[in-house]
Formats: structure tokens, C-alpha cells, sequence
């Protein structure tokens, strides 16, 4: 089985994060400075697994236009400043085995999967490599993930930005007591009606949905649900990220004489995922088309089952539960080794 293959040539999250810096050259220096006074001073505080709210980002951006009111053409700079700020502390690049890759994305969010699943992640932002997956007509070279705490409407907000070759487009999805597949439904309308109330965000995608109709609605979820399926996968299987001697982690702040700060990594960690796993899985799917058992005992022709998401609450029902969810591979039948394709637990709170 074949997989899409990943370009070296070139780093692109890094390319954008040296752009972003040059458009907006007070940028890292006040986005230092609302951490540093974070819940002080008349600004809010807000959860740990978010960087920094995109309330800062607006406010960085509208202080270099010297408008208090942005137009039109610069509030998308707001998500992507945002994103690249979340970024540029560990620079982690993701980059799934081809075998792992195919098999992830195409498994359908389950329905039962809630959203606090997301307040896992690795990193307070991660790119994903997306070799073979497109936004609209253009390619998709990767995505940008991280939480926002939306200070105005105290809610919890899924933030993607597209690095498509024709642009990076900022794509919220908001999160709360509702499964995770309902994000994706309400993102099918919410970026719409966004666009056409406050003229935000997803202005180019307004124009395509508008054309296309329920169809181009369809098609944005559609580009949405395997990108959450990777996410899901980096949230859920920690043991398949990196060579096992390491893994990413958001760093600690160091003290200064201003204060406490976090320094900004060197250079982008790329981390590899499903590197072990992948090996098995062609092994498989080599099996598979030979048409031949290379178990010893009697059974029926090897084939590989669909990958597929289990979750479960644990915990007492009169108590704090949680919710653990664990990718299932796709299973070899009548193939040796089935220890080999392993699903890790990790536990949400």
C-alpha cells in the first residue's frame, strides 16, 4: 500500500512564523508581555491549555494599524498571528507515517467522541503535515491546531488555520458539552454566518459556500473531519509520538529580571507519529493482497478490518468521570503477530 509522500524541501510553518514577525515587529514582545500579566492589570485570566487569547492577537494587530477597528483585510491576521504566537514557543512539526496517515484520516469522527478529548494535545499548537489533502481547490500542505479562550463569550474554541497554497485561512470551531462531530456539523453554517455578520475570518470560504451551495457546505466538513482525525490521534495515542526516548511537552517559564518568560524554541522539532505502527500495518496490508496466512493455523484469507474510535467513561457514576479513547487500528485477521498493532489509553479528565 502506498502513501502520499512528505516534501522536505522546505519549512513552511517556520517561512510564515519569520513573515509574521517581520509584519508585525512588536508582535513576540507584546505577546510576552500579556502572559507575563495574565489575570493583573485589568486583563483577564484564562485556562492553561490556551497560550494566549485571540482577544491579544486583535489587540496586537489593531495596535500596529493604529485602528481601533479593524477592516476587513486584516482580520484574518488576528487567527493566524494567534496561532503562529502558540507556535513559535515549541515548534513542533508532525509527521505521520504514510500507512498511519491514510489509515487515521479516513476513519469517521465518531459521533460519541466529546470535545475535551482536544484539551490533550502535545503542544498549545501543533502542525500537521497533510501531504495529499486539499482546502477548496488548492492544496494542503499542513494545519495549524490550537485552543482558544474566547474572553467575551467564556467558551472554548477548537482554532485551525489552513496552509494551503493559496492562502492561510483561520477556521474556528467551537467546542462545549456537545459531541466533537457536532463541531464539524456547526462549522458547516457557523463560518458562513460569521463571515456575512461580522465580516471575519472565513471570507474567501463564505464566497465558495455561497456558490456551491449545501454542496461546497458538505465538502468544507468533509476537508474538516480527517484533519480532526489526525488531532484525535495525536490526543489519544502519546506512546506512537516520537522515537520513544522523548516526547513534546509545552515548557516551563524561566525566571528573568522582567519576570517570568518563555523562550521561543531554537529551530522546529519535527516528531514523528506512527513510525512502529506503520511498519505493522504494511506488513498487513502485504499479507492481505499475497492472499496468503502466514499463521500456521487454518482460518480465512488474511484481510485487514476498518480502523475505528473506542471510547468509554470511567470512573464512579456518583463522581469525577473521565473519558478515555483509544484508535483502533485496522486489525489484521489470520496474520501472526496480532499483539503487534497496539491501542494506547490516555485518559481525559
Amino acid at each position: 500500500m502506498s502513501g502520499p509522500q512528505f516534501e522536505r524541501q522546505s519549512c513552511r510553518p517556520r517561512d510564515h512564523l519569520i513573515v509574521a514577525g517581520r509584519t508585525y515587529p512588536t508582535a513576540w514582545r507584546s505577546v510576552d508581555e500579556f502572559r507575563a500579566e495574565r489575570g493583573m492589570n485589568g486583563l483577564p485570566d484564562w485556562p492553561a491549555w490556551c497560550f494566549l487569547p485571540l482577544s491579544a492577537s486583535y489587540a496586537i494587530v489593531s495596535a500596529d494599524a493604529g485602528l481601533p477597528r479593524l477592516p476587513l483585510e486584516l482580520t484574518g491576521d488576528v487567527g493566524r498571528l494567534g496561532a503562529l504566537a502558540a507556535w513559535r514557543v515549541t515548534q513542533g512539526i508532525y509527521r505521520f507515517d504514510p500507512a498511519v496517515y491514510d489509515a487515521v484520516r479516513d476513519t469517521p469522527v465518531d459521533r460519541e467522541i466529546p470535545c475535551d478529548v482536544l484539551y490533550r494535545l502535545p503542544e498549545w499548537c501543533v502542525y500537521l503535515e497533510t501531504p495529499g489533502m486539499t482546502w477548496g481547490a488548492s492544496p494542503l500542505h499542513g494545519v495549524f491546531s490550537h485552543l482558544e479562550w474566547d474572553v467575551n463569550h467564556q467558551r472554548v474554541e477548537l482554532r485551525l488555520v489552513m496552509d494551503s497554497e493559496a492562502a492561510l485561512t483561520p477556521v474556528p470551531l467551537h467546542l462545549g458539552a456537545w459531541p466533537l462531530a457536532e463541531s464539524i456539523d456547526r462549522a458547516r453554517t457557523e463560518g458562513l454566518q460569521l463571515a456575512k455578520t461580522h465580516g471575519l475570518e472565513w471570507t474567501e470560504d463564505a464566497k465558495r459556500l455561497q456558490q456551491a451551495g449545501k454542496a461546497g457546505v458538505d465538502m468544507v466538513a468533509a476537508e474538516l473531519s480527517p484533519v480532526i482525525s489526525l488531532l484525535l490521534y495525536l490526543c489519544s495515542q502519546a506512546s506512537e509520538i516520537g522515537d520513544g526516548r522523548r516526547q513534546p511537552q509545552n515548557p516551563d517559564p524561566v525566571r528573568t529580571k522582567r519576570g517570568w518568560r518563555l523562550f521561543p524554541a531554537d529551530k522546529p522539532t519535527t516528531w514523528d507519529v506512527g513510525v512502529r505502527l506503520g511498519s505493522l500495518l504494511r506488513k498487513a496490508y502485504q499479507a492481505e493482497q499475497v492472499g496468503e496466512p502466514t499463521s500456521s493455523h487454518a482460518g480465512p484469507r488474511p484481510h485487514v478490518r476498518r480502523a475505528h474510535w473506542h471510547g468509554f467513561w470511567s470512573g464512579p457514576r456518583d463522581g469525577e468521570r473521565r473519558f478515555e479513547l483509544r484508535w483502533l487500528p485496522p486489525i489484521p485477521v489470520n496474520l501472526d503477530d496480532p499483539e503487534g498493532l497496539p491501542a494506547t489509553v490516555r485518559p481525559v479528565k
